[in-house]
């Protein structure tokens, strides 16, 4: 795999009801060994956003576009861009329509969505957000291994639920350049053996895996939050994916 001396910006995702706080640990890690790299709350997840709950995920990819502009990035200079869980939804848009501004991707426990997919397409009109679930219900839908009594109770204190609108729309892709994108998946709940099978056969979750050009699979056993059960472990899988081109 060619390596290359570049610094390019990294910039972190997190998923739903999280916002740049999440990745304290990680960022602290990554900023201690010289790289430039920062952590963007999505618009629908600031709590202090009167206006959050109507927030869609084309706000979130022009909230994204911004964070990158006023970081320096541009065509000459693309950044690494590390989407974790149900940040994929908007962080595949921003492939589809720029992808001349992402170096590579990294997806966290997560990866690239299909076409005309939504989060939740069927949840009710009426309904202005979602709120994190009991951990019980979680816990069936997403690996909490790794996580203390203590981050379980700041992930709850600090959750800010989804907003409605992102998670019912569907995306609309039409730009095959985004799978020619640099990739690295960070496999934590679902090994890399699993989910390349699942990618393969044409699983609706992990389908586009298929595409992919140029791949990178990490495995990183631990439940769907790494950034807060292994953050130094993923501070270092984040570090070396951003020396790679190919």
């Amino acid at each position: 795999m060619t390596q290359t001396t570049g610094n390019p910006t990294i910039l972190l995702i997190a998923g739903h009801w999280l916002g740049a706080w999440a990745w304290d640990d990680v960022l602290e890690q990554l900023q201690s060994t010289g790289s430039p790299a920062l952590a963007m709350t999505l618009p629908g997840l600031d709590p202090d956003d009167p206006e959050r709950a109507a927030r869609t995920l084309d706000d979130q990819v022009a909230a994204i576009l911004d964070a990158l502009a006023g970081n320096g990035v541009s065509a000459s200079e693309p950044a690494i861009v590390v989407a974790h869980s149900g940040a994929n939804f908007p962080v595949t848009l921003l492939l589809d329509q720029h992808p001349e501004l992402v170096r590579r991707v990294v997806w966290v426990d997560s990866g690239p969505v299909g076409a005309e997919s939504a989060f939740a397409a069927d949840l009710p009109d009426d309904l202005e957000d979602l709120p994190l679930p009991s951990f019980d219900v979680l816990a069936q839908q997403a690996s909490l291994e790794g996580l203390s009594a203590e981050v379980l109770a700041r992930f709850r204190a600090r959750a800010v639920p989804e907003p409605g609108p992102v998670l019912r729309q569907r995306v609309e892709l039409v730009n095959d350049a985004r799978h020619r994108i640099p990739t690295t998946l960070v496999c934590c709940s679902i090994p890399s053996a699993q989910l390349l099978d699942l990618a393969r056969g044409g699983h609706p979750m992990f389908a586009e895996v298929a595409g992919l050009e140029h791949l990178d699979v990490v495995d990183l056993p631990t439940g769907h939050w790494p950034m807060w059960s292994r953050p130094r472990d993923l501070a270092e899988v984040i570090r070396s994916a951003a020396t790679r081109t190919r």
